[in-house]
């Protein structure tokens, strides 16, 4: 290394001797105040400003070119109304399957908004924009297409509160239709849960989940889920089954109350089962 060092300098010690004259020619230029000097300085910055500038235009007609920045903007708004055009397919898409499931629909549907989601960890609730004078009484079930979301829990004039399944107040009697057994789905902060299942049934993770037959509040056989889980109670013999619900319940903005009248005697019971 030393060796290549000293036969490099050894060829090229002219040049290495004229970039540290320049280097130092410069240095004593720019610390150097006298009238002619500062003019000669002024006249090779003016010249290096010029030379840099004309090596620099091929570039700067790309750079400032306004109709490139145009396109560019022209891009970004394109970029935006397909943006705009996917989100409005999607939403056209999704009425177009509510409408279908209404108009197949043996039960009366009342349609609705979703105008406010109240939710946190435990308690899921939506605010709809149907109430009392639209038909809508408390108890009623809420769904749409694919499946339950919840049910009417309070009304007014105007408006009605939805208890949604991710709601730990909420108990619901379902049954898993492959076999037909009969459980309680509940929420547990985390995940829909049916408990204390025996664990003699073969039951299947993808096993679908329906509304029960012994429920007044809600019709029988409405889609509520698949199993997505199997867990073993440490005591053994149970299993808990996970439930994934067929709605995807947080992004639901359209619904309907399913306009059922159950037993007003025994929906206050179930209703009074429900606020423990």
């Amino acid at each position: 290394m030393i060796k290549f060092l000293q036969r490099l300098i050894s060829n090229y010690k002219e040049y290495f001797l004229l970039v540290i004259l320049s280097i130092i020619s410069i240095t004593l230029l720019s610390l150097n105040n006298k009238p002619e000097i500062k003019r000669l300085r002024t006249f090779a910055f003016g010249n290096y400003a010029l030379l840099n500038e004309i090596l620099n235009y091929p570039l700067s007609i790309f750079k400032n070119d306004y109709s490139l920045k145009e396109l560019e903007e022209e891009n970004a708004k394109l970029m935006l109304e397909i943006s705009r055009l996917r989100s409005k397919s999607l939403e056209n898409e999704h009425l177009r399957s509510m409408l279908n499931f209404k108009d197949t629909s043996s039960f009366s549907l009342i349609s609705a908004d979703v105008i406010s989601k109240l939710v946190n960890k435990m308690q899921g609730n939506f605010i709809i924009n149907r109430g009392s004078a639209d038909g809508v009484l408390i108890g009623m079930p809420v769904l749409n297409f694919q499946g339950l979301i919840g049910i009417v829990v309070d009304t007014a004039k105007n408006f009605s509160i939805v208890r949604t399944l991710y709601n730990n107040n909420l108990n619901i009697a379902v049954t898993i239709e492959r076999l037909n057994i009969d459980g309680i789905l509940n929420w547990d902060g985390n995940k829909l849960i049916i408990k204390n299942i025996p664990s003699t049934y073969e039951i299947k993770v993808g096993d679908s989940v329906v509304t029960s037959d012994f429920s007044t509040i809600f019709p029988p056989r409405i889609p509520v889920g698949i199993i997505s889980k199997r867990e073993e109670v440490p005591i053994g013999l149970l299993h808990n089954l996970t439930v994934k619900p067929f709605v995807d319940i947080n992004s639901v903005d359209n619904i309907f109350v399913l306009k059922v009248i159950p037993s007003k005697q025994i929906n206050q019971l179930e209703m009074n089962l429900l606020k423990k």
